[in-house]
């Protein structure tokens, strides 16, 4: 069973599936993310859908790379979790299944692709503080072992 972070689906309401890759991605004592402008600001793990046909490795690749305009190497799976949102980008209610996974961010090659995103380098701990959603901030708090 995936542990469920967010709000409880809502009844009456059709959540469409909807799985995800998503990266850690730490480097000397600082973990690479994405702020993402819209429809909210907010700090997220950089990654997303994995398109029909698609590896999460591939959509992993690509997401990152979209959203920061970094490569990666040396993915490795740590988790996952799932959460039930509205997607107003997409007009649909979602249910979220987030895979997440820890890689080396190991070269920049521009700026993110993907409009309305900015890479932003922070401090592990303050990352904790900046991710607007919980099941993120509960796989880094795993992965760093730090237990509040």
């Amino acid at each position: 069973m995936i542990r469920r972070y967010g709000e409880a689906p809502k009844f009456g309401v059709q959540y469409v599936h909807r799985p995800g890759a998503y990266a850690i991605l730490p480097r000397g004592g600082s973990l690479l993310l994405t702020m993402q402008a819209e429809p909210v600001p907010e700090f997220q793990l950089p990654g997303g859908g994995i398109d029909p046909g698609e590896s999460p490795i591939a959509a992993l690749h690509r997401e990152v790379y979209e959203e920061t305009g970094w490569h990666i190497a040396a993915p490795r799976r740590i988790g996952a979790f799932r959460r039930f949102t509205y997607m107003p980008e997409y007009g649909i209610h979602a249910e979220k299944v987030c895979h997440i996974y820890v890689a080396r961010p190991i070269l920049q090659r521009g700026p993110p692709s993907e409009p309305g995103h900015s890479a932003v380098w922070v401090e592990t701990g303050q990352a904790l503080d900046l991710l607007g959603n919980p099941g993120d901030a509960a796989l880094l708090e795993h992965f760093c072992g730090i237990h509040f």
